[in-house]
């Protein structure tokens, strides 16, 4: 007679041998092990990656379509690499710490006003001493007065709009808006009255180049951006608590208050330099925190940051590599970066509206 399968359990021989304990152990629990290591080995792979083509970003940026001697060149080109690397950690990492302390992936910074006052400052100055006079201001004042005043307005709105007891997000969006829409009529008023040469000259300065960044200011953006960043990591720890939300993340034994302070005088800083130097950008952020969250496949700031950083100056200097050295500079990047982002913030919100 045929073996009854289904009495393997009552001592009846069967045609297949039992499996021992060890080939059980690795076929059966090997497998989620696996599929959890080969995770957890994901975003060091993915982090590699993007090292790799940054480097072949840099490379393309500082050769192709080189003429004249190696000497000049090479130092010359090697300043503004500098600079949109810069320009890149500080957006990168700004927005993916603002996202973390608001709870929202479909905020950036500069939505909350930094745009708008950054255009009312320009608007302000040029009407009132002039085009030409504000040329012949030292660009290291100019740049550190602009710096203070958006990374202060920044420090009063978070702090007392995003980090009392009952403030609320939505507050601090509608405070943000309704600035920025202040902000943006002082100008709009202003530039009516200033003379047609003089708005032809501030036209120029209220749209972001990635082009000519003025490379007197390294120096002076990299210790602001450096100082951040050592007080960003100092808090490091933290920030994957506070993903959780307030309720957990002061249950866990953050100090919620004080946590998010440090991060959003981090951000402040880091958008204000980024801001002083290139010009306003709005979207270019959220195109690169969204794309580092999908490359990277982990919530982990240990992987997101640096990811955002090198997603970041990849779009930067591998895009101006090819507007500014293989198509002559037929269009200005910041105007296919922020599209671009425009784009993932709308089917966020589409996204989020389907939910």
């Amino acid at each position: 007679m045929s073996p009854d399968l289904g009495g393997a359990g009552r001592g009846t021989v069967t045609a297949t041998p039992r499996p021992s304990s060890s080939s059980s152990s690795d076929s059966g629990p090997a497998r989620p092990a696996d599929a959890t290591a080969a995770r957890d080995r994901r975003p060091g792979r993915v982090l590699v990656g993007l090292g790799v083509l940054l480097a072949v970003a840099v490379a393309a940026f500082m050769t192709v379509d080189a003429r004249g001697a190696w000497a000049f060149v090479l130092p010359f080109r090697g300043v503004k690499v500098l600079a949109l690397l810069l320009v890149a950690y500080a957006i990168g990492v700004s927005t993916v710490l603002f996202q973390t302390v608001t709870e929202n992936r479909i905020l950036t910074p500069s939505i909350m006003g930094f745009d708008a006052l950054y255009v009312v400052l320009q608007t302000t100055l040029v009407f009132t001493i002039g085009s030409a006079r504000l040329a012949a201001v030292d660009p290291h004042l100019r740049f550190g007065v602009e710096v203070l005043l958006m990374v202060g307005f920044a420090g009063v709105l978070f702090r007392w709009l995003f980090t009392g007891a009952r403030r609320s997000l939505h507050l601090l969006l509608l405070a943000g808006i309704v600035l920025g829409v202040l902000f943006r009529s002082v100008s709009s008023f202003l530039q009516r009255l200033i003379d047609p040469n003089e708005f032809a000259v501030l036209q120029d300065a209220l749209f972001a180049s990635f082009n000519a960044v003025d490379t007197e200011l390294l120096g002076v953006a990299a210790v602001l951006v450096g100082a951040a960043s050592v007080v960003a990591w100092r808090g490091r720890h933290a920030y994957d608590v506070l993903l959780l939300g307030r309720p957990t993340a002061t249950a866990l034994g953050v100090e919620h208050q004080r946590a998010v302070t440090r991060v959003l005088v981090v951000v402040a800083v880091l958008v204000s330099v980024s801001t002083a130097l290139v010009g306003p950008v709005t979207f270019f952020g959220l195109l690169v925190a969204h794309l580092a969250y999908r490359v990277v496949g982990s919530h982990r700031h240990r992987h997101v940051l640096p990811a955002a950083a090198m997603v970041a100056a990849i779009t930067l200097v591998g895009g101006q590599a090819v507007l500014e050295h293989m198509l002559g500079l037929d269009t200005a990047l910041s105007v296919v970066v922020e599209l671009l982002g425009g784009l993932v913030l709308l089917s966020l919100l589409v996204r989020e509206g389907r939910r």
